[in-house]
């Protein structure tokens, strides 16, 4: 629970403080375009000119983008409001009236430089950057006269625009370079995250899949010779099967590319538990009724808050321990698991009594990366991962995580 007060809260005051500058900002520019008209009238120009080209270039700036049209694109809005300016350039050199420059104009169009360099398409920007920076540096020009003095003075009014033109670009082009990393970087984090959801619902798959060959291979055993034990048998090849649908289901949802093709996993859907307390059903239901006696010790040293990750690592162990005794030594009759904890370290054992040489497909058996990626996620937590064959008999998985709890 937050006890720090909302003013003290870093998101709140972040939060405050855009609003803050995003409100004198709006003023600002609403200021300066106000200056504009009171320019132009005590010099005694053409109003309407400068009040269209003002009320269209604050509605382009300041439309709020919820709100805004998708038709009514930067480009669009650099290129309209540039284009008038230009006109009212070239219009400025035949009439007196029209003769007229102010900051509020000048404000405007470095706004929409700014949005055009950092929001435009790749092939639209760099012209509507040159259009709209080319409209603000020109702007002074509509008073050049015959005089040499007030030429250099209009020469010098316009380098002045041209400086802050310059500056508004290139922190346009560091802005959207920005934009672009982040981009990269979000798209990124969701292929990796998706790629690793989709990777543990695959172990949850195969470990059913698994499952369920085994006990069918059991059940044709069992139909001839033992006819009446065949139904809790298929009561669990009917458990496995719907577990294994529901972890495909979610997979294909997971990769599907698309805002509305990303699975949104609700909490009362068939979602993996990947956890110690979950630990006590799996092996409960590993062997099933006809195969290997499955045990879950775990001491009381483990404690009760240890970080997700390590839990869901010491799950993945297991699970992937347990699949492979069914692939490899069918013909076990007991399998041991085994947590402790000490030193800050749980250590994850497995092990089974089998001789291997199992007569499970081939096709079942795996690709042989199960141990190889179980042990790329322990060794990410800093920690080790060793598998062997007992000394008496067997096969052993033992895995050792740094599991420092929380708070410590």
């Amino acid at each position: 629970m937050n006890l720090l007060p909302a003013t003290d809260n870093p998101t709140t005051t972040r939060t405050w403080r855009q609003g803050c500058l995003r409100a004198a900002g709006i003023t600002s520019l609403v200021l300066l375009a106000v200056a504009d008209v009171f320019i132009a009238g005590a010099n005694g120009k053409a109003l309407w000119p400068l009040c269209l080209f003002l009320s269209l270039g604050l509605a382009a700036v300041l439309w709020p983008p919820a709100r805004r049209p998708a038709w009514l694109t930067p480009q669009l809005r650099a290129a309209v409001l540039a284009g008038a300016s230009l006109a009212l350039t070239a219009v400025a050199t035949t009439t007196e009236r029209i003769r007229m420059f102010g900051p509020g104009e000048v404000a405007i169009l470095l706004c929409l430089l700014m949005i055009t360099v950092r929001a435009c398409p790749p092939r639209w920007a760099g012209v509507c950057a040159v259009l709209t920076g080319g409209a603000a540096i020109a702007a002074p020009l509509r008073f050049y006269a015959d005089d040499v003095r007030d030429d250099i003075l209009i020469l010098g009014l316009t380098l002045v625009v041209a400086l802050p033109t310059v500056i508004t670009a290139g922190i346009g082009v560091y802005l959207r370079t920005l934009d672009h990393r982040r981009g990269v970087a979000v798209a990124e984090t969701r292929r990796s995250e998706r790629l690793a959801m989709a990777a543990d619902l695959h172990d949850f798959v195969a470990h059913h899949v698994t499952g369920i060959l085994v006990q069918t291979q059991m059940a044709r055993m069992m139909a001839t010779t033992e006819p009446d034990r065949l139904d809790p048998v298929l009561a669990g090849i009917e458990h496995a099967a719907a577990e294994a649908l529901g972890s495909m289901r979610l997979t294909v949802g997971i990769l599907r590319e698309g805002p509305r093709g990303a699975a949104r996993l609700e909490a009362d859907e068939n979602r993996p538990v990947d956890d110690l307390t979950s630990l006590t059903t799996m092996v409960d239901r590993f062997g099933g009724p006809t195969g290997p006696k499955a045990e879950l010790h775990r001491d009381t040293s483990v404690p009760r808050d240890l970080p997700h990750e390590v839990q869901a690592a010491a799950y993945r162990v297991v699970q992937e321990a347990l699949t492979n005794v069914r692939r490899h030594a069918a013909d076990a009759t007991e399998v041991t698991v085994l947590l402790t904890h000490a030193d800050d370290t749980l250590r994850v054992t497995v092990r089974d009594n089998g001789h291997g040489g199992t007569p499970i497909p081939h096709a079942a058996r795996g690709g042989g990366f199960g141990i190889v990626g179980l042990t790329e996620r322990v060794t990410a937590l800093g920690g080790q991962l060793r598998t062997g064959p007992r000394t008496e008999r067997g096969w052993e998985v033992m895995a050792l995580l740094p599991a420092m709890r929380r708070g410590d």
